[in-house]
């Protein structure tokens, strides 16, 4: 199986400017005319260049994002979460056929915003942890909550939630999917692979 590792460190770095674009997104908000999106998109998550299907839902305050092996951990007296995106599990990257899907897997870190606690019937509760990620939707990069799950058994590894379409002012056809007029950049498998990997290698270099 092929590891690409290490693809928290482009995130982290790029962590504190997510802070400033969000700060910038809600100062401006108020003057953003309403945008209307399908109740299905693409969407791209910033820092992997990870092309996905989200299903925009009225009926979740939070999003989340397909992730397993989620592991809690301490750095610099914070509380951060490992976790995993296997590609495998929803074959969205477009791919020049040189790569299998299954073969990889994304490896993140990103410090915990908050837990939540999800009751479910018939079993016990699940507790959640819920971090700050970058994705571009419609031609347009937004930063909003996400609470990891393993959504491998679900059509859609992204759900959108309300926050986000309060935050960013967007309304939904319920009717029809992909109305978005405009694209977001991405990659294709082979290419996501050779960016990570020069990463590792760059950052194996300066240590």
């Amino acid at each position: 199986m092929r590891f690409v590792s290490r693809v928290f460190l482009a995130a982290a770095l790029a962590f504190p400017s997510t802070m400033a674009v969000s700060a910038e997104s809600d100062a401006n908000n108020d003057q953003r005319p309403p945008e209307t999106l399908g109740y299905v998109e693409w969407v791209v998550m910033q820092d992997t260049s990870l092309r996905l299907k989200a299903r925009l839902d009225t009926g979740a305050k939070t999003s989340s994002l397909h992730a397993v092996n989620i592991e809690p951990f301490e750095r610099d007296g914070a509380e951060w979460v490992n976790f995993q995106i296997p590609l495998g599990d929803h074959q969205d990257q477009p791919t020049e056929g040189e790569l299998e899907h299954e073969d990889i897997i994304l490896e993140l870190e990103r410090p915990v915003e908050r837990t939540v606690l999800i009751k479910r019937k018939g079993a016990p509760s699940q507790k959640r942890y819920v971090v700050l990620m970058d994705f571009c939707i419609a031609g347009t990069t937004h930063t909003t909550q996400f609470s990891l799950t393993d959504r491998g058994k679900f059509s859609y590894p992204a759900l959108l939630g309300r926050r986000f379409m309060r935050d960013d002012n967007i309304l939904i056809d319920s009717a029809d999917s992909f109305l978005a007029e405009k694209e977001c950049d991405y990659m294709t498998l082979e290419e996501l692979v050779d960016k990570h990997e020069a990463q590792v290698r760059e950052q194996a270099g300066a240590e």
